[in-house]
């Protein structure tokens, strides 16, 4: 591998929100960190050469046009790996996929209008909904049980485990009124890593023609398909997905430079475009820092070889994660991921109250995880692990779990 995805990168220090807020969040600075969704790898160099470029050849730090080879790179890369090819028209800036929920929110929901969200699934989903007072529909996945020669076991069962989860349409129709206007879908899902194939998305698409909802479709971790998955973007498996989505993505998970917000929408329906753009453009929202275009540029031009040695170093961290836990830790069931270098663990086996599950990453083992009830209701029990991070960082993580364990 050219790329060195063992190497310990020191964070703490930086005004890292994952490292340096550990004393404010969890009340301890010494935690291991493993919670927040950026990674402990190194940023490539030729995105922070290309920062670093675009300082030296601007003097004054003064109002910034968009270079032309922004939205080309950024198209030709979207088509290249996901065969969308998108019109320039259908897309623009945004400073953000959190905030772009809201935008959209304050651009098409009436004050009585409701959000309709599938958990257990990504917090701000739920949180931007009502924090813009609207009120959120719950439509929780089904779980999909699974045993060991990977036949379906009933929920529950004794020798299975949690495999992945469907969408449950059924209790879709029966939510789903005539004060719901939007849906949020994680695609591929987070937690859960789920890259959703193109009939679910088909039938989703089709639900939300006939009841009239939108579907703001996150995507911004599509090019981190793994194992032989392959993502689907929402807006391409129908004409009907095409005319009721907004989708959002970012390259910024991918190559791992979350703080240079680079982040777009892209809406194929004219009707739903014409609203929304004017919306951003009315309050400036969809122009760029002058950071975001070249970091993206360079990303997508030199980025694929880090990003394939990235990808193949991930698949190994989560190898070695299921393997341990099935030696080591057999009451705690990583669920494998199609996409990105999150992992939803299932600790429910373990017995444990929710308080007593935290109290054993937390203050046993020293560690420091996203509790899974943060992503809904649907979530006690669970735990979400980042892997994004040198294997060293992970073997010491789970030591430090299994001895919390056996103590």
């Amino acid at each position: 591998m050219i790329y060195d995805f063992d190497k310990q990168i020191e964070r703490r220090g930086t005004n890292s929100y994952k490292w340096d807020r550990l004393d404010k969040v969890f009340g301890n600075p010494d935690l291991l960190a493993l919670w927040v969704a950026d990674m402990d790898w190194e940023t490539p160099s030729f995105i922070k050469d290309a920062i670093r470029q675009q300082l030296d050849r601007v003097p004054v730090l003064g109002y910034t046009a968009d270079p032309d080879e922004w939205w080309p790179t950024t198209l030709q890369w979207i088509k290249d790996h996901h065969q969308w090819d998108v019109k320039r028209e259908w897309i623009t800036y945004i400073p953000g996929i959190v905030k772009g929920i809201g935008m959209v929110i304050n651009a098409f929901l009436k004050d009585d209008e409701n959000v309709i969200v599938q958990p257990p699934v990504y917090h701000p989903f739920f949180l931007t909904p009502q924090g813009n007072k609207r009120e959120v529909v719950w439509n929780p996945l089904i779980e999909v049980w699974t045993d060991d020669e990977g036949r379906r076991t009933e929920i529950g069962a004794q020798e299975g485990h949690l495999t992945t989860y469907e969408m449950d349409f059924d209790n879709l129709e029966q939510v789903c009124d005539d004060k719901c206007r939007l849906l949020i879908l994680a695609n591929p899902h987070n937690p859960c890593g789920i890259t959703w194939d193109a009939a679910t998305l088909q039938r989703l698409a089709h639900f939300a023609k006939t009841h009239g909802l939108i579907v703001i479709s996150d995507e911004i971790h599509c090019d981190m398909a793994i194992f032989g998955h392959k993502h689907i973007p929402f807006a391409t498996v129908s004409e009907e997905a095409a005319e009721v989505s907004i989708t959002f993505s970012a390259p910024t998970k991918t190559f791992n430079m979350a703080g240079v917000v680079s982040s777009w929408a892209i809406v194929p329906n004219d009707a739903l475009r014409a609203t929304f753009f004017l919306w951003l453009e009315a309050s400036e929202l969809c122009e760029a820092h002058m950071f975001a275009p070249p970091a993206t540029i360079a990303a997508f031009k030199y980025g694929e070889p880090w990003r394939q040695e990235m990808l193949t170093y991930l698949e190994g961290n989560i190898d070695f994660v299921i393997d341990y836990c099935k030696r080591n830790l057999p009451l705690i069931h990583p669920v494998r991921p199609d996409a990105s270098y999150l992992m939803w663990l299932d600790c429910r086996k373990l017995g444990l109250t929710q308080d007593e599950l935290i109290a054993l990453f937390q203050d046993k083992a020293g560690l420091a995880l996203n509790q899974g009830v943060m992503f809904g209701k649907e979530g006690t029990g669970f735990m979400r692990m980042n892997l994004g991070c040198p294997r060293a960082t992970l073997a010491k993580a789970l030591d430090q779990l299994s001895q919390a364990l056996k103590g």
